[in-house]
């Protein structure tokens, strides 16, 4: 293919960002296969509860500034320094406001003194991911290769060091202590990167006209992003709290699979997107007919992949996690078909950014949050971690399909998603057709 330089530098930092991705979900699972086995379910799950419990709360430290620090670092590239320094500051702030919470929460919610203290140390991370705005500065620069090589080797030397856990039979503190110190190698190998390829960390500086601005844009991205993490985690936190703790381990291993099968309708939404933008451009109607055979594609791809994987559920579970982890195979044949809500919400969610109607999306997020937590009270006393299984998948079409019906600037989505869900089949031989465009 004669590609311009352009997007010679695109189609390598996205190759980057699959390596990335692929060997983070390909070590997390073969990693999570040997730690689960080790723990067994009730402490497995443990270990998973408090990770779960703090990812909750990373989200009000991030503030949703990632996304607007990229956008700025972009827009204004001779301002880099007063922008990474002000984001920095700012999720500093937010990171002790953040730790301070936990404190409390745990404090009240927790009577188990062991819990409490692992909760607090996982809560360093929330600290560490401050450093994230390293990363947003390579990514804004189209450099991936340096964020992965770096993700990369925390992910290998992070492996290493718990598979040496293994060997000396620590005990589960160990265990998350490491997780935790996964946070730490990569925080270090981000400030390495960033020395060696862009500057000095000192000429940072915080600027308060930047930080009015930076915190002004991103408080609208909080609020969706608190949503998001809320339905995507809190599964877990109440599994832990209404059941056991070995349902959360259970619930857990079906959930490794499943992230795995979910990278393929993101990865899919990430590689299409360009060429969409870009028939968008040129003629609108073709544009339409592109989006929607993308859209048909991503969700009955992702359909035949969820049914297979549901299929061989239970060789998939026995074979690598073992007998004990038996009960996940119940969630894993009903969660695998997450994969399909994902697509249908990732799709249209595609759509609305290239749309330029990504606003709206708080709505959306905001009521698949509402759901999750309701039901997950009606349905986990009753079926356990199967129950949170379907409110997962609920959840993500309440806010990924069944919102757009009731948001006006939404509807054509829900059109659509809706077409697609009833004839989209027919498309599904055709995605060499969509990535010729």
């Amino acid at each position: 293919m004669k590609l311009s330089d352009n997007a010679i530098k695109i189609t390598k930092n996205v190759s980057w960002a699959v390596a990335g991705k692929t060997v983070s979900l390909l070590g997390s699972l073969l990693v999570g296969i040997l730690v689960a086995r080790y723990l067994g379910p009730e402490q497995y799950g443990l270990m998973n509860y408090v990770i779960s419990y703090v990812c909750i709360f990373q989200v009000f430290a991030t503030f949703g500034l990632d996304s607007i620090e990229i956008r700025e670092e972009s827009r204004h590239p001779g301002e880099r320094d007063a922008i990474i320094g002000t984001a920095f500051t700012i999720k500093i702030i937010l990171a002790a406001i953040t730790l301070a919470a936990v404190a409390v929460s745990v404090m009240i919610t927790e009577t188990d003194s062991f819990t409490r203290w692992m909760i607090m140390l996982y809560s360093i991370s929330i600290v560490l991911n401050s450093l994230n705005v390293i990363r947003n500065h390579f990514t804004s620069l189209v450099w991936n290769e340096y964020v992965v090589k770096t993700e990369i080797s925390r992910t290998v030397i992070g492996a290493l060091i718990k598979i040496g856990l293994l060997f000396a039979e620590a005990g589960l503190g160990w265990f998350i202590a490491v997780y935790t110190f996964d946070f730490v190698l990569l925080a270090g190998g981000y400030c390495t990167s960033y020395r060696l390829k862009i500057a000095s960390m000192k000429l940072w500086r915080f600027d308060i006209k930047w930080a009015k601005y930076l915190v002004a844009q991103s408080f609208p991205l909080m609020l969706t992003g608190a949503a998001v993490m809320i339905y995507q985690r809190i599964d877990q936190v109440m599994i832990g709290k209404m059941v056991d703790s070995a349902s959360v381990g259970q619930f857990s291993v079906a959930s490794k699979f499943v992230e795995v099968l979910i990278f393929i309708p993101t990865i899919m939404a990430q590689t299409v997107a360009p060429i969409l933008i870009r028939t968008k451009e040129k003629d609108g109607d073709e544009y339409k007919k592109e989006s929607q055979m993308f859209m048909n594609i991503t969700i009955w791809g992702s359909f035949l992949l969820a049914a297979a994987m549901s299929l061989v559920s239970y060789y998939l579970v026995i074979l690598t996690f073992g007998e004990k982890y038996l009960p996940a195979v119940a969630i894993l044949q009903i969660l695998s078909f997450k994969a399909v809500s994902v697509a249908l919400s990732n799709t249209a969610g595609q759509l609305l950014i290239i749309e330029g109607l990504q606003k709206y999306a708080i709505l959306r997020d905001g009521f698949g949050c509402v759901i999750c937590v309701i039901f997950n009270f009606l349905l986990i006393p009753r079926f356990g971690a199967a129950g949170a299984a379907v409110v997962a998948i609920l959840s993500n079409l309440s806010a990924g399909y069944i919102a757009d019906l009731f948001i006006p600037q939404y509807r054509h989505l829900f059109r659509m998603q809706t077409k697609a869900l009833l004839f989209g089949w027919k498309d599904i031989l055709k995605i060499k057709t969509l990535l010729k465009s």
